[in-house]
C-alpha cells in the first residue's frame, strides 16, 4: 500500500450549520475551486482524501474538534474494513490459533471490537472500498494470504462461532422476563449446564429474570451462554467488566479450560487476567477513533511487553513516545506524617452487616481497598465520605471529602466543556484524562470510559482532605489505567492529602497503593474491613485467600499471575510467598 491520507470527521461532535462550515471556508483547495470538502445530503461536511493535501488547517480551525487528518505511513499494512466515508478504518488481519487463547491488546477505540466482529462473521471485510458491497466470496477472492482465504472460507460456512459480546446489558433488553435457567437451557448445546452453573457460581440467581440482574450477574450469564454453545471458535469481548477479582479468576480458569480443546480469542484490559489467559497476542495501534493497525502475531509475554514499551520489534514501529513503566513499590509508607485517625465502625442492614477496624491515614498516601463484591467496600467508602452514617462508631468530622461513586450517571445537561467549567476542571486534567477533544460532546452521549475519566477529573479537581475513588479503572484501557495510577499518586503526594481507592484490577491496585485495607467475610451476608496494612503483608494475605501467586516480569517489572500448579506457583506456595517473586 502506498502512502495514504486519512480524514475522519466525528459526526457526534460536528456542529454543521452552527459553525457555518468553517472547515470549507478555511480549506486552501476549496478556495482554489477544488471540491476537497463538500456538504452531503445530511448537511455534514465530507473530505475527499484523494485531494486533501494534509495542510492541517481545518482540524485546527474546527470549533468542535471534530476533524482528524492523519498521514498514514506506507508500511501500515493492508486495508481490511472501513465503516463509511471519513470514518474509522482497520488495517491487517488476525487469526485465532487452535487449542490456544489469542488476545487482542490495544487502546479503546483502536478497532479490537471491529476485528472481533469480522473474525466472528458479523462484519464482512470491505477492504476500505466503499464503492462496492462485498460478500464472503468476494472477500476470499480479494485476499492473497492462503491462511486468510481459508479462514474467510470457514467463516462463510464451516466454522461455528460463539460470541460473548461487550455490552452484556443487551441480554436484559432482548429478553427481560426470561429466567437465567430458561436462557441456559436454550443454549446448552454441549450438555454442560450444571457444570457451568457450578463453576461460574450462578446458582444463587438462576431463577431470577434477566431484567433483575446486576451488571456482574449479567456478565457471568453472558459468559455461561457463550461457553454452553457447541462451537469451533469462542470469542470473549472484555469478560472481566463488572466482576470482582475472585470472579475474574474463576472465569479466567474456565476460559483456559475451554481453550484446551477449542480456539479462543479474548479482548481484555485487566493486565493480570490477560497475562494469565493469553498464549498469543496481536497488538493493535494507531489513532483511536481514526484508524487501527494489527501487528504480526507474538507470543504473549513479548506481545504484552512490546505494547507496554510502545515499540514493536518485528515491525520496527514505535507507536508511543514513552514506555509504560512499573515501580517495584509505590509511595513510601514509613516516613510520612500521620494526617488523621479513624475509629472502628459498624453498619447493619436487613440482610447485611459490616464491621470496620479503625486505622490511620498518612499525608500523601494512597490506600488501596481489596475484596470481593457485596462485602461492604462501597459502604465503607460511603461512611468515610459521610454519605452513610455508621450505626456504631463515629464518622470522620472536620475533614472535607471528594467522592467518585462506583456507579456513574450522565445526569448533566450540557457539554463536557460546560461541565468542566462548572466543576473547575483544570486544563492539565483535561489533557491528562484525554478530555480536550470531547469538550463539545454532550455529557449524556459519553461512553462508559469517557464518563469515567470525566468523573475522575472532576473528583481530583475539588479541594479536599480525602479523595475517595470507587472502581476508577472500570471501562478504561490498559494505558489509561496506568496513566490514572501515575496521576493519582502524583496529585495526592503533591497535595499531601489522602486517597482511598477501591478496585478489582490487581495490577492497578498494586501500582497505586502504599498500604492496603483487605475486606473478608461472606458476600451479601457480612463483611469485615482491616485497618490499613503494610502492602507486602496485606497483598500476601489477599492473594492467599484468592488462591493465586504473583511474580514479577524481569523486563517490565509488571505483576504476573502464575499459571495454576506451574513450577513457580508451587514453589511460591511452599515458601508462603504469594506476592512477588522476581524471576521469569
Amino acid at each position: 500500500m502506498g502512502s495514504k491520507r486519512i480524514a475522519v470527521i466525528d459526526r457526534n461532535k460536528c456542529t454543521r450549520e452552527k459553525c457555518g462550515y468553517i472547515c470549507r471556508d478555511v480549506c486552501p483547495l476549496v478556495r482554489m475551486g477544488e471540491d476537497c470538502i463538500i456538504i452531503d445530503e445530511k448537511n455534514y461536511p465530507v473530505i475527499d482524501e484523494n485531494i486533501c493535501t494534509g495542510c492541517g488547517i481545518c482540524p485546527k480551525k474546527c470549533p468542535a474538534d471534530a476533524i482528524k487528518i492523519i498521514n498514514l505511513a506506507g508500511e501500515a499494512g493492508d486495508p481490511l474494513f472501513q465503516y463509511g466515508v471519513n470514518t474509522f478504518r482497520l488495517y491487517n488481519f488476525a487469526a485465532p490459533k487452535p487449542n490456544a487463547i489469542t488476545a487482542l491488546v490495544g487502546r479503546n477505540g483502536i478497532g479490537k471490537t471491529t476485528l472481533l466482529e469480522i473474525l466472528s462473521g458479523k462484519l464482512i471485510p470491505n477492504f476500505c472500498n466503499l464503492s462496492k458491497t462485498y460478500t464472503w466470496e468476494d472477500a476470499i477472492r480479494e485476499v492473497k494470504s492462503k491462511e486468510i482465504k481459508n479462514y474467510f472460507h470457514e467463516i462463510g460456512g464451516k466454522h461455528r462461532i460463539s460470541y460473548k459480546m461487550q455490552n452484556v446489558e443487551l441480554l436484559a433488553k432482548v429478553a427481560p422476563n426470561k429466567t437465567v435457567d430458561a436462557l441456559l437451557d436454550e443454549f446448552d448445546q454441549r450438555g454442560k449446564k450444571e457444570e457451568i452453573v457450578e463453576k461460574l457460581a450462578l446458582s444463587s440467581f438462576i431463577k431470577s429474570t434477566l431484567s433483575s440482574l446486576s451488571g456482574g450477574e449479567l456478565q457471568k450469564v453472558a459468559i455461561a451462554v457463550a461457553m454452553l454453545k457447541d462451537a469451533d471458535l469462542y470469542f470473549f469481548d472484555e469478560p472481566s467488566i463488572y466482576l470482582d477479582i475472585y470472579e475474574r479468576m474463576r472465569v479466567a480458569h474456565e476460559i483456559a479450560k475451554l481453550a484446551e480443546e477449542k480456539a479462543v480469542l479474548v479482548v481484555e484490559h485487566d493486565l493480570a487476567i490477560l497475562d494469565y489467559l493469553a498464549h498469543y497476542v496481536y497488538v493493535l495501534y494507531g489513532e483511536p477513533g481514526a484508524y487501527g493497525i494489527v501487528s504480526s502475531v507474538k507470543n504473549a509475554r513479548n506481545g504484552i511487553n512490546e505494547f507496554l514499551e510502545g515499540y514493536l520489534k518485528d515491525e520496527n514501529v514505535r507507536f508511543r513516545d514513552r514506555e509504560l513503566r512499573f515501580e517495584l513499590f509505590s509511595l513510601s509508607e514509613s516516613k510520612r506524617p500521620k494526617m488523621f485517625e479513624y475509629g472502628g465502625m459498624k453498619k447493619r442492614y436487613a440482610t447485611f452487616s459490616l464491621e470496620a477496624d479503625g486505622g490511620d491515614a498518612r499525608r500523601g498516601e494512597v490506600i488501596g481497598i481489596v475484596g470481593p463484591n457485596a462485602i461492604g467496600k462501597s459502604t465503607f467508602i460511603k461512611m468515610i465520605a459521610g454519605v452513610e452514617k455508621p450505626d456504631d462508631g463515629v464518622a470522620l468530622e472536620g475533614l472535607s471529602v471528594s467522592y467518585k461513586p462506583q456507579y456513574l450517571q450522565a445526569y448533566f445537561d450540557g457539554t463536557v466543556g460546560e461541565f468542566a467549567l462548572k466543576n473547575k476542571i483544570s486544563q492539565e486534567y483535561l489533557a491528562e484524562f484525554e478530555l480536550v477533544h470531547l469538550l463539545h460532546k454532550e455529557v449524556k452521549h459519553l461512553s462508559g470510559g469517557e464518563l469515567q475519566r470525566l468523573a475522575i477529573a472532576s473528583t481530583l479537581s475539588k479541594e479536599a482532605d480525602i479523595y475517595l475513588l470507587d472502581e476508577p479503572s472500570a471501562f478504561l484501557d490498559i494505558e489509561q489505567r496506568m496513566r490514572l495510577s501515575t496521576v493519582i499518586k502524583r496529585e495526592i503526594a503533591d497535595k499531601e492529602k489522602v486517597a482511598f481507592v477501591v478496585d478489582h484490577d490487581i495490577v492497578f491496585i498494586d501500582s497505586i497503593s502504599s498500604r492496603i485495607i483487605q475486606f473478608t467475610g461472606e458476600s451479601s451476608v457480612h463483611g469485615r474491613a482491616s485497618s490499613p496494612r503494610n502492602k507486602m503483608d496485606a497483598m500476601n494475605s489477599f492473594l492467599k485467600d484468592l488462591g493465586i501467586t504473583l511474580r514479577r516480569d524481569v523486563e517490565t517489572m509488571r505483576p504476573k499471575v502464575n499459571k495454576k500448579d506451574s513450577v513457580l506457583d508451587r514453589e511460591q506456595r511452599e515458601k508462603g510467598n504469594y506476592y512477588y517473586y522476581v524471576r521469569d
